[in-house]
């Protein structure tokens, strides 16, 4: 006897179909699973095995065979253990499942035959849409991520007994243990999908509301240290990447961990991107399905390489990739190692990272703004107004060592370098710009922006490039001096030339500027702290 159903898994963080075919054939009883299956998957015959036991089902005493098609496409994951298990019962004739062929199913199944949530859920019924499935089988707790996906049914199961409890028959009220044994009769229970039908209006997961989503720091908490908020204004208006510069205890790690405070909330397209990275990380929560909020991710030094980009032998998303459409923060930045920093070149150049591996080639989305600190020196405090012990102890070719842990190449792809000093007096609250304030500045710039590139491939000034840029970026002559000259008296590559450029842009937009004006391009270039070659000057 031989049947066929229909699965699938993720491939890197897309979902991919898959056909389970399922052979019953006379002979020793034993299940043999192919297909290029990992060993969560081979795992999965006897998690199959008892779970149709103990919900009443016979596992056939029969040669099992079951092929995961295509063959050649390696798979992992416990997401095949429900098409398996119902691929068995249909195949020897315990269940019948209505359009079948039309159905694509994933869950995993515990031993007593409840069902666990797998990850990729949101991808998997993307997929399932877009390949012409009329309907998508899987665990209760996946089915309000699943549900954000629309124009496909949503069929939830917390139990594999529940299909007997959903089994139609000619008399009403069908008894439980009658239609475990029907199918001895002749007469296999046929599943009622109609009601697993999952409702999400009626789903306790909902998206949070703007007042559910408010922030509790606030930039009204730094007092002082204006121009710093200025610069992370700018930041956010034009989503560009930046580095605090400053001594211990100035403010730079609370500044940054602001920054989600003032900047736009996810649009719909861009809240789904980032839903199924974390959906496929298995990082997503189940009562807050969409994410709202732009993701902020902060880690350790200690991270390695693969962890900051993603890797494994079947690669996940990396803290880059987790990331995406928000803010990657990375704190003390000449503490991670130069290895790890160098992987950065390619996701802040390209927007996204690419991971060979001998079987298959993975790409990941990583559109992020680059947020990090540093101390201008090991101890913290050159270039600073010594005070008390605070004192620079540091030579000269200890801070020039200290700082070429971050190579040229990587400092040109960071567009704002900001010194932050110590404050030299605590201002009155009212001084204090609040994040509110910054916030408005920073949607007025977005909705320019937006209407501005909304024909383009583009959404934000930083990602400009090309003929592009200098189609957007327009400058008056005097502004256009002054580029000039800083370029040949900075030595700046043409690739900083082009990040001052874009900041001018987000700056002119801030005041509703139609053209870059040499004040902007002052402000501009203010906002290259590193190109100024600190080291040999009294001051960073």
């Amino acid at each position: 006897m031989y049947g066929k159903l229909h699965s699938a898994c993720l491939y890197g963080i897309e979902g991919v179909p898959i056909q389970v075919e399922v052979d019953l054939a006379n002979g020793l009883p034993q299940t043999n699973i192919i297909g290029l299956p990992d060993s969560s998957i081979r795992e999965s015959v006897e998690r199959v095995r008892a779970a149709i036991k103990n919900c009443g089902f016979t596992y056939p005493l029969q040669r099992i065979t079951v092929n995961l098609a295509p063959a050649d496409l390696r798979k992992e994951g416990a997401a095949f253990d429900l098409a398996v298990a119902l691929g068995i019962l249909t195949t020897s004739e315990q269940l019948v499942l209505p359009a079948a062929e039309k159905l694509l199913i994933i869950g995993e199944l515990a031993l007593d035959g409840s069902l666990r949530p797998v990850k990729g859920a949101l991808s998997i019924a993307e997929a399932a849409r877009t390949k012409g499935f009329q309907g998508i089988l899987l665990p209760q707790a996946n089915a309000q991520e699943a549900s954000l996906i629309q124009g496909i049914p949503i069929y939830s199961l917390e139990h594999l007994s529940q299909l007997l409890e959903t089994c139609s028959s000619s008399s009403e009220n069908i008894a439980k243990t009658e239609a475990a044994t029907s199918s001895r009769k002749g007469r296999p229970p046929v599943v009622d999908l109609g009601r697993l039908t999952f409702d999400s209006s009626s789903a306790s997961g909902t998206v949070p509301s703007s007042a559910e989503s408010a922030f509790a720091e606030d930039y009204s908490d730094v007092y002082g240290q204006l121009h710093v908020k200025r610069a992370m204004t700018i930041a956010a208006a034009g989503m560009h990447n930046l580095i605090l510069i400053g001594p211990p205890g100035t403010g730079k790690t609370m500044l940054i961990k602001r920054l989600p405070t003032i900047l736009p909330e996810l649009g719909e397209e861009e809240a789904l991107e980032a839903t199924k990275i974390f959906s496929a990380a298995g990082k997503l929560k189940q009562d807050d399905a969409l994410l709202r909020k732009r993701p902020f991710r902060s880690p350790h030094h200690t991270i390695s390489p693969g962890g900051l980009i993603g890797g494994g032998g079947i690669p996940k998303p990396g803290e880059v990739s987790l990331a995406h459409r928000g803010v990657l923060f990375l704190d003390e930045l000449p503490e991670f190692s130069r290895s790890v920093l160098e992987v950065l070149r390619q996701p802040l150049e390209d927007y996204e990272v690419t991971i060979s591996r001998s079987r298959a080639v993975f790409t990941y989305p990583a559109r992020f703004m680059l947020a990090a600190s540093m101390n201008p020196c090991p101890c913290g405090y050159f270039g600073a107004e010594p005070t008390g012990l605070h004192r620079c102890t540091c030579s000269l070719p200890k801070v020039s060592a200290y700082r070429a842990k971050i190579s040229g190449p990587l400092l040109d792809r960071i567009d704002l370098q900001v010194d932050v000093p110590r404050p030299k007096e605590r201002p009155s609250e009212s001084q204090a710009l609040s994040s509110a304030d910054m916030k408005q500045l920073v949607l007025s710039a977005r909705d320019i922006q937006l209407s501005r590139y909304r024909h383009t491939r583009f959404s934000w000034n930083s990602e400009l490039q090309g003929s592009a840029l200098r189609t957007f970026a327009k400058l008056e002559r005097e502004a256009s001096d002054l580029l000039d000259t800083t370029l040949e008296a900075l030595g700046l590559s043409m690739r900083a030339y082009d990040r001052i450029l874009k900041i001018s842009r987000t700056i002119a937009d801030l005041e509703h500027s139609d053209i870059i004006r040499f004040t902007h391009v002052a402000e501009a270039v203010q906002y290259r702290q590193l190109d100024l070659s600190p080291v040999n000057q009294e001051e960073v």
